[in-house]
């Protein structure tokens, strides 16, 4: 059977600006801009040609047409949530790294990782921020622009001295096995870019 389905990524954006009744607390959610959200739910309300929401001065409203679509794409998002939630990556450990929307995944070579640490079951989310490392919905963090925060560990993954990317984990649990395999393998990786470039190796500790 074929799904006939609208893109997913503006579903989301209509389901969370629908829960939270505003761009702004969706885009939060999201980690994107509130101006994102609002582009994917009018790209949605042009594919399906239906006005979802009614647009009042700094006020949300959802239309009758909104009202009636919502429970049957948040139960949607629901169950695939829950059936995602079932599958357990092989490996003795669970290991949960969430990374921030821009980051390219092509350059952690997650397939050859798993080969190398079949040990360690991981799992990916993005986007995430801090706010999922608090809540412990993961448990280390590739984040932008984050070369410091009490409490953490950070050790900077790219080149440079602007925001760059840096891996964030907690000080209590940064130096499980788990996540001290993640972090050497970031170096390692490293290590090789930087001999194919001749170039100093890019991962460091940084702050704790």
């Amino acid at each position: 059977m074929t799904y006939v389905l609208p893109p997913l990524n503006a579903l989301r954006a209509f389901e969370a600006a629908a829960r939270h009744l505003s761009f702004k607390l969706a885009a939060h959610e999201l980690h994107v801009t509130p101006a994102a959200v609002g582009q994917q739910v009018k790209a949605l309300e042009a594919r399906l040609g239906v006005q979802l929401f009614e647009r009042l001065h700094k006020q949300l409203i959802l239309t009758a047409a909104g009202q009636a679509y919502l429970p049957g794409v948040s139960e949607g998002f629901r169950h695939i949530a829950e059936a995602t939630s079932q599958l357990k990556p092989s490996g003795a450990v669970l290991l949960q790294l969430g990374v921030h929307a821009g980051f390219d995944l092509r350059r952690l070579d997650l397939a050859a990782f798993r080969d190398v640490h079949a040990e360690i079951g991981l799992r990916v989310l993005q986007p995430a921020g801090l706010h999922e490392l608090v809540e412990g919905k993961v448990d280390l963090l590739i984040a932008r622009s984050l070369g410091h925060h009490p409490g953490y560990r950070c050790n900077r993954i790219s080149e440079g001295t602007g925001r760059g990317d840096w891996l964030i984990a907690p000080e209590g649990t940064a130096d499980c096995p788990e996540i001290v395999g993640f972090r050497a393998w970031l170096r390692t990786m490293a290590d090789e870019k930087a001999h194919a470039v001749g170039r100093p190796r890019l991962v460091g500790r940084v702050g704790s």
